[in-house]
């Protein structure tokens, strides 16, 4: 009797084939999809680097603009030949009288039991503490001490349209203190106007028309100045 034919069995390259193609496949769309997330993450990357970057670069910038200082308040503070007024409260009977002074030549001015106070370059507040402090407590246990400036002018006289006294602003020159005056007159002297600082005798000789052309040779003008126009010989 014949044997039975055994029945035909798949081709073991099916499965060979199947386990061959798909991995095949499968890496080819893993290396696409590696490629994709690698350039996306170097987008990514790029990016995070270029913004933190510019926050680096813009950082110091506002943290500099936060720590600068405030621009200087123009603060009115005395100087030689400026008069100082100083008055005294709460002693009872041994209250000082007020003291009025013109500040001396080496900036100080003189106070009953005290002496010599330097007044030149400070302000009416930090000058006003100095003396309460100078009074308190060794000869006061309690004062009050209140320190005013007089009136801030300059005095302008000789060949000006309007001769006399001027309320000081600050910045004022030579050429800005003649025009706040009217001018100068026909028979002005140009080259001959004098200044003379509060509190020293030193004259120093303007030029008019070089201070007009020149803002370095218009000297400042300060409070308690003095500024005189000759007449011209001609």
């Amino acid at each position: 009797m014949p044997k039975p034919k055994p029945e035909p069995k798949a081709p073991t390259g099916w499965a060979s084939n199947k386990s061959i193609d798909c991995p095949a496949n499968f890496t080819r769309i893993s290396g696409m999809k590696l490629l994709y997330r690698g350039l996306l993450a170097g987008v990514c990357l790029a990016a995070s680097l270029f913004f933190s970057g510019c926050q680096d670069v813009m950082s110091p910038d506002t943290d500099l603009l936060q720590k600068q200082p405030l621009a200087p308040i123009d603060v009115a503070r005395f100087r030689v030949g400026q008069t100082v007024t100083v008055s005294f409260s709460g002693a009872g009977d041994n209250t000082i009288p007020p003291h009025e002074e013109v500040i001396k030549e080496d900036g100080t001015i003189t106070l009953p039991l005290i002496g010599p106070v330097v007044a030149v370059g400070k302000t009416a507040g930090e000058l006003q503490t100095e003396i309460h402090d100078l009074y308190v407590p060794q000869y006061y246990v309690r004062l009050t001490v209140t320190v005013k400036a007089g009136d801030r002018v300059f005095y302008v006289g000789g060949e000006v349209g309007h001769s006399g006294v001027y309320q000081y602003i600050a910045d004022t020159t030579v050429t800005k203190a003649i025009q706040a005056a009217g001018g100068l007159t026909p028979f002005a002297s140009h080259t001959h106007i004098w200044l003379i600082h509060s509190g020293t005798s030193q004259r120093i000789q303007v030029n008019y028309d070089e201070a007009i052309k020149n803002p370095s040779k218009d000297p400042p003008v300060y409070p308690d100045d003095q500024l005189t126009v000759d007449r011209s010989p001609w």
